[in-house]
């Protein structure tokens, strides 16, 4: 409970426009009649329902992560003619009153037209997503964990992943939360004896390995590039240190110029 009580608390105080979520252009007429188009920063609301055309930013490990997902997924529901997966797309439910979102992942089956969407609309197609991912950044954290929840199970998506990312004694690393509609509702999805989620659209389980996430077909075998993945990180991870340091010593360098004055 306090956990989301937290996550609440930074929902409701994340309400102004800030460059951190993104932006989109406006078109503006000017009094000569010339239009003009203003790139203005997303607000909070914004990066929960999108409009065509926004612009969220992620960050390279977000960009890794969702990367890689599409990839095994993309591989794991190849021989389909009607599945898709598609990432960060805006999607429009026929749920009354239910405003669309843009998750960073779907697997959709049944698809009758594969088309050059901008916007998937359930109510057009006949069919809504069979898996949604989310992968968690600190800017924008509620929506995932608490608003979508709700939202995705108004608008009856039968499974729901979150990959949180959390990080334990100053190490980046990442929880797995998952969600199985049922007709009571979402009910938290149970792992098996080894922390995995059984992913059905994709048949693929998805774990946590060396502090990232990891995708295992039914026998066991890792799948897709993981080891890039996680070499990737690293650097990553050395090159923050790096940055760290380097502005411990010009915040040294700084007070030793002052002392000296």
């Amino acid at each position: 409970m306090s956990a989301a009580l937290t996550d609440q608390e930074n929902a409701a105080s994340a309400t102004e426009t800030s460059p951190l979520y993104g932006w989109r252009f406006i078109r503006r007429e000017l009094p000569d009649g010339m239009i003009a188009w203003e790139q203005v920063p997303l607000t909070y609301e914004d990066v929960l329902h999108p409009e065509e055309g926004d612009q969220v930013t992620h960050s390279s490990l977000h960009q890794r992560r969702w990367h890689y997902l599409r990839e095994v997924f993309e591989r794991q529901v190849a021989h389909d003619p009607t599945a898709v997966v598609l990432d960060d797309m805006r999607i429009e439910w026929d749920v009354p009153d239910l405003k669309p979102h843009g998750p960073d992942l779907m697997v959709i089956c049944g698809v009758k037209e594969r088309k050059d969407w901008s916007t998937f609309r359930v109510a057009e197609e006949g069919v809504r997503p069979a898996l949604i991912v989310e992968i968690t950044s600190p800017e924008t954290r509620g929506h995932d964990v608490i608003t979508k929840v709700d939202h995705y199970e108004m608008a009856g998506v039968p499974l729901y992943v979150i990959v949180d990312a959390v990080e334990r004694r100053g190490q980046p690393g990442v929880r797995l939360i998952g969600y199985r509609l049922t007709s009571q509702g979402y009910q938290a999805l149970a792992p098996d004896d080894q922390g995995r989620l059984w992913l059905a659209p994709v048949r693929v389980w998805l774990g946590v390995r060396d502090g990232d996430i990891i995708c295992y077909d039914e026998a066991g075998n890792p799948l897709g590039n993981h080891l890039a993945l996680a070499q990737a990180l690293q650097e990553e991870e050395r090159a923050r240190l790096a940055a760290e340091a380097r502005v411990r010593e010009l915040e040294a360098a700084l007070r030793r110029m002052q002392q000296g004055k």
